[in-house]
């Protein structure tokens, strides 16, 4: 029988490779406990952990896995208090802070760049004992009744190799507002931005959305028109990405035109009901996760 709540923590061994860049070794594991869709159903739940590592971890890449009836996963490390490990819920167990990672496909393998262009690896800064969480979209598209879960991978950088720091850069706009039957509706925000280099940019967005725009001033840096797979864009040393402008706007486009046709469609954490415009992205060098959100048509970056 599957267990409902896996979280497994292994030994990290040093290992270079030929070009004597540091290799990275699976550092933990989380598994969800599994969720049964009928056919027909979609909900957002929320998964709860905290991970076993007692040391601080260099984590340089990520492998996730989500099966059959899974739409999204957005990982998150908890602020404050949560429930306890094990627990799913409707989301509402735990305040909604800075992603670390997220997929929109059902299996993805983020390497993070081996050089920052000065030779470092970049890599993340996994505290011990971290409370998270995965935020679960589900939708079950089929005729027959779908039990699933997803799972995360953690590979860590040896200990004591040097490293430069890289965070994830998420923004949120809490004001949208779409009325009911809207076509090519365009919900736009920007805030300021702050000169750092960004190794890959993307898009969140729900099932209204038929278009993603990040730009920087004139200059548009990232687009989309799938909201179910954004794709991103990535750059490597020597060209890393440094906003020319002192701003950063993103837009997204809706039509309301499906399911929620009748009513308003706002802000908020479900795909089935509510709206996203999320410009997500990791930089460098960092002390932290960094986010920005509109509330009011003010902007509030967030370290």
């Amino acid at each position: 029988m599957r267990s409902s709540f896996v979280l497994a923590l292994t030994s990290l061994v040093a290992c270079t490779a030929s070009d004597d860049k540091p290799q990275s070794k699976s550092a933990f594991k989380v598994e969800s406990s599994e969720v049964t869709l009928q056919p027909g159903e979609e909900f957002t739940k929320c998964f709860y952990f905290h991970l076993p590592n007692t040391v601080p971890l260099q984590v340089n890449k990520w492998i996730s896995d989500m099966t059959p009836g899974s739409h999204h996963m957005i990982v998150f490390a908890s602020l404050g208090t949560q429930p306890p490990d094990g627990t799913i819920d409707d989301c509402d167990g735990a305040e909604i802070p800075v992603p670390v990672y997220g997929t929109q496909i059902p299996h993805e393998e983020l390497q993070f760049p081996t050089d920052d262009g000065y030779g470092l690896p970049l890599a993340q800064q996994i505290e011990p004992g971290t409370a998270g969480f995965f935020q679960m979209h589900y939708y079950n598209a089929s005729d027959e009744v779908l039990t699933t879960h997803v799972e995360l991978e953690a590979f860590a950088l040896p200990e004591g190799t040097e490293f430069t720091r890289t965070e994830t850069f998420a923004t949120y706009n809490n004001d949208i507002s779409i009325p009911p039957h809207a076509t090519n509706f365009k919900v736009s925000a920007t805030c300021e931005i702050f000169d750092k280099k960004f190794w890959s940019m993307s898009s969140h967005s729900h099932k209204q959305s038929v278009a993603t725009t990040i730009s920087d001033g004139g200059n548009v840096v990232f687009t989309s028109s799938d909201w179910e797979h954004p794709g991103s864009e990535g750059w490597k040393a020597p060209d890393f990405y440094q906003f020319q402008g002192t701003t950063l706007t993103w837009e997204c486009t809706y039509n309301n035109t499906g399911a929620n046709a009748e009513r308003t469609i706002e802000s908020g954490t479900s795909a089935r009901t509510d709206e996203m415009c999320m410009a997500t992205g990791y930089f460098f060098p960092a002390a932290g996760p960094r986010g920005c959100f509109i509330d009011n048509g003010s902007c509030q970056c967030l370290l």
